[in-house]
């Protein structure tokens, strides 16, 4: 799961959802410490779940599509793929409206955290929240402006635009890796914060 997917597993805590936004810039037990108790919850919660959706057996199906041009890179491009598929999910977004609703809900509680953003965190939220990151998952366009922020990120990565064919050309085999997913994550989320 990349941000929208971390941002639904917080289940509207803001302190959860801050930690869960900026766990990927939080390294070791030194730096988490400096957060409130429930940001570090949240950062430690990014972490399991990252560790959970790496291993379900939908993700290492779905990581085989990719995995012969991108290698370890496959993994990252999946989690931003689950991120359209959850933005399409009629049982969580039914309507354009309610995705936009949930996306400015989370700028707005993201906001009030600010004085705990990371650095790098603190560097693109205006543009996240400008460009509206978490409601363009939504459009085969907006993943394609995703794809090219995640290998603008990544040092390594193969030009990304055969990721993109690849994710056109197995839309519906993709959507069903979501959907066995999604069901487990969930409840993995709700029992290791205890229901939220």
């Amino acid at each position: 799961m990349n941000y929208l997917g971390h941002a639904f597993l917080s289940f509207g805590d803001r302190d959860i959802l801050l930690g869960n936004m900026i766990g990927d810039h939080i390294k070791g037990l030194v730096a988490l410490e400096q957060y409130p108790e429930g940001v570090k919850k949240g950062i430690l919660l990014h972490r399991k779940i990252d560790g959970f959706v790496d291993i379900h057996p939908a993700t290492l199906r779905s990581k085989i599509l990719f995995k012969e041009e991108y290698g370890l890179y496959a993994g990252a491009i999946m989690d931003t793929l689950y991120d359209h598929y959850l933005a399409n999910d009629p049982k969580y977004f039914a309507t354009e409206e309610v995705l936009l609703a949930f996306s400015q809900q989370v700028y707005t509680q993201l906001a009030e955290n600010e004085a705990h953003f990371p650095l790098v965190f603190a560097g693109y939220y205006p543009y996240m929240k400008e460009h509206n990151w978490l409601y363009n998952y939504r459009t085969v366009k907006g993943m394609e402006k995703s794809l090219n922020g995640l290998a603008r990120r990544a040092k390594y990565m193969k030009p990304i635009g055969k990721a993109y064919e690849i994710f056109i050309a197995n839309y519906y085999h993709l959507n069903q890796c979501y959907y066995e997913l999604i069901d487990d994550l969930i409840k993995f989320v709700k029992t290791e914060t205890g229901g939220l």
